[in-house]
């Protein structure tokens, strides 16, 4: 049983090698990217590598299989992310175990952008060829229904169902045909587009030194239509692999924790790439952490920390973005 773990551990090390050596290259249009963007400040910290790491409520942002593995009845997160280009997202989310494990787990997830304010402007028919219009607003949601459960005591699964929404303020458009037999007759017009995706992913405990693997799928749907345009969401494909090192050193692993987790992932928009996380804890109080994001053009690092106590966690997360200078997470958690 330990050869097939190691071979199968070896053959996974492997096929992320092989993702290593694609450059980093657009490959195709997708819309609605803010479902890609991660803003809990433990998986940033991580690099995004949380597919085999079990994360209350949290889960339902990376795998919702993870959910399954919640010991409270209740744990609730919010997180705050200080996003590019003065971009603001928040996510919530919450989850019930009302038997411990017995029925399942139940969790709602929600995601809030805020891009900002801008100038609208259109066409005009004198120097310099525009005027300006009115205040733009644009803005996404996402909110999020999953369940998982424990098939047996290492084999969990999970599903989310989620609807999206991106509204993209309004516009100042010419009217076809024109309204009451005026020539260039001009309307103001919503710019707004929904979704419904859906989120699939497993988790399998081996039973040996803590090696867990995982898959998921997130953002699963039909090709979506925006005006005259039509594009498919960031569908991404992801497979884990991670261990508890502290595991190998005998009566070291009650108050230390050193876990190693590595994501190969393949997105629709771009070559695949790999995500590797490291956390160190200590005590079940104080956490540490680094990510390394391989394939990627302004960023390849990601850094840290969290405390948590009496069920209560803050953590934070910190990435350099390269010329778009850096990003900043605070999260949340509660857990009953």
């Amino acid at each position: 049983m330990k050869i097939k773990i190691l071979t199968v551990c070896m053959t996974f090390l492997i096929s992320s090698s092989a993702f290593a050596e694609t450059e980093f290259t657009k490959l195709a249009q997708t819309g609605f990217q803010f479902l890609s963007v991660i803003s809990d400040a433990r998986g940033a910290a991580m690099a995004g590598a949380m597919t085999t790491l079990p994360y209350g409520s949290g889960s339902l942002f990376f795998n919702p299989a993870g959910m399954a593995q919640m010991q409270g009845a209740v744990d609730v997160m919010a997180s705050k992310n200080t996003w590019i280009a003065d971009i603001n997202h928040t996510t919530m989310s919450i989850a019930f175990n009302p038997a411990n494990n017995k029925y399942g787990v139940f969790g709602f997830s929600a995601q809030s952008v805020n891009y900002g304010d801008m100038q609208g402007t259109m066409v005009w028919g004198h120097e310099p060829g525009w005027i300006e219009t009115h205040t733009i607003s644009p803005s996404a949601l996402a909110i999020g229904a999953g369940y998982a459960v424990s098939l047996s005591d290492r084999f969990s699964v999970g599903a989310q169902a989620k609807y999206a929404v991106q509204q993209l303020g309004k516009g100042v458009v010419e009217v076809n045909p024109p309204d009451f037999g005026v020539d260039d007759s001009l309307a103001v017009q919503k710019f707004s587009t929904s979704a419904i995706a859906f989120d699939f992913g497993t988790l399998f405990n081996t039973g040996f030194k803590g090696i867990t693997f995982g898959m998921n799928v997130r953002n699963f749907s039909n090709e979506i239509a925006f005006i005259n345009e039509n594009f498919q969401l960031p569908l991404t494909f992801t497979m884990g692999l991670s261990m508890d090192f502290i595991d190998l050193v005998p009566n070291f692993a009650d108050a230390h924790s050193l876990m190693l987790s590595v994501d190969a992932v393949h997105p629709r928009s771009y070559p695949e790439y790999i995500n590797l996380g490291m956390e160190y804890k200590l005590l079940d109080m104080l956490y540490l952490r680094y990510g390394f994001l391989h394939n990627r053009d302004e960023r390849n690092s990601s850094f840290g920390f969290g405390v948590s106590r009496f069920g209560l966690g803050v953590d934070y997360a910190y990435i350099p973005f390269g010329i778009l200078d850096e990003v900043q997470m605070i999260t949340v958690r509660f857990t009953y």
